[in-house]
């Protein structure tokens, strides 16, 4: 039995006439009767009676048009899924994101996505650190992730997005938030809160290397595994923050930004899996190289 014996069925169940039908099929009439001879055969029961004048479905017939129908159906919606998953029309995307791109650039990515990939699931996980963004893309719990680099980036393919210039956030009242613009030398002496260590942040790997390449001590008062929570805790008057420039689009009372002059920035970078060939994937990074 071939799909096509399906359709042929349907077609002069539909149509009650072997003429009819053949038309219907773009074919001739003696092939259609012989292939519904052939799948009656098969069967070993009786689908159709027929007259001179009109063909009639028996009570098995009429069953089996009803799953021959659905079954036609089946491979149909199985088709245009497969076309619109290679197309990047359907499909399934993880997202992940560092905290400072949480409040800046993923909301316009995700709206960007729902808006041009309606047929895809979406799903977001902000304020990851990179280390843990690099573990989920190598376990397949990400697709994409917006992230730092990082030392153990094995299997994964990183693209630059755009260069961050450091902010030092401080508290409203700190005598430093009068100020236009820091030095890393004016945060000599600062309690400071930072991002997790033990190789957890990357921004805990850098504000550590600026500070010993300035040859000053960093006094920490508290680590944080959240952006939110830190710039909570610099709102709060626990220590001042040294943190990437889009963290500023997190409006928290009592925090004011400078910038933190003579440092280098940090860069956001796209990470994905070697290889990976998911065309929805490709269409999300052509979104975002858009937006960036």
């Amino acid at each position: 039995m071939e799909l096509r014996h399906l359709r042929y069925f349907v077609a002069v169940a539909e149509q009650r006439h072997f003429g009819r039908a053949a038309e219907r099929l773009h074919m001739a009439q003696p092939p259609l009767s012989q292939a519904i001879r052939q799948l009656e055969t098969e069967l070993g029961v009786t689908l159709l009676t027929r007259t001179t004048r009109r063909v009639d479905l028996t009570a098995a017939g009429a069953s089996y048009l009803e799953h021959a129908r659905e079954i036609l159906a089946a491979v149909d919606a199985a088709g245009e899924l497969a076309g619109r998953i290679a197309a990047g029309r359907s499909g399934r995307l993880m997202v992940g994101c560092v905290g400072s791109a949480t409040y800046s650039l993923l909301p316009a990515f995700a709206k960007a996505l729902r808006r041009e990939m309606p047929g895809v699931e979406f799903g977001f996980r902000g304020e990851m650190l990179s280390p843990e963004q690099a573990t989920a893309l190598q376990d397949g719990d990400l697709d994409l992730a917006l992230m730092r680099r990082v030392s153990d980036a094995a299997g994964l393919a990183l693209g630059a997005v755009r260069q961050d210039r450091l902010l030092a956030a401080v508290p409203e009242e700190h005598r430093l938030g009068e100020r236009k613009r820091l030095r890393l030398t004016d945060l000599a002496g600062e309690g400071l809160i930072i991002h997790a260590g033990s190789g957890r942040s990357a921004m805990n790997s850098l504000v550590h290397d600026l500070f010993g390449a300035a040859g000053l001590d960093l006094q920490v008062v508290h680590e944080v595994a959240e952006t939110s929570t830190l710039v909570t805790f610099v709102a709060a008057g626990i220590g001042i923050a040294v943190v990437p420039e889009p963290t500023a689009a997190l409006q928290v009372p009592g925090v004011v930004y400078v910038p933190l002059t003579g440092s280098p920035g940090v860069e956001l970078v796209v990470a994905t899996r070697e290889g990976d060939d998911n065309p929805v994937l490709g269409r999300a990074l052509a979104l975002l190289d858009g937006l960036a």
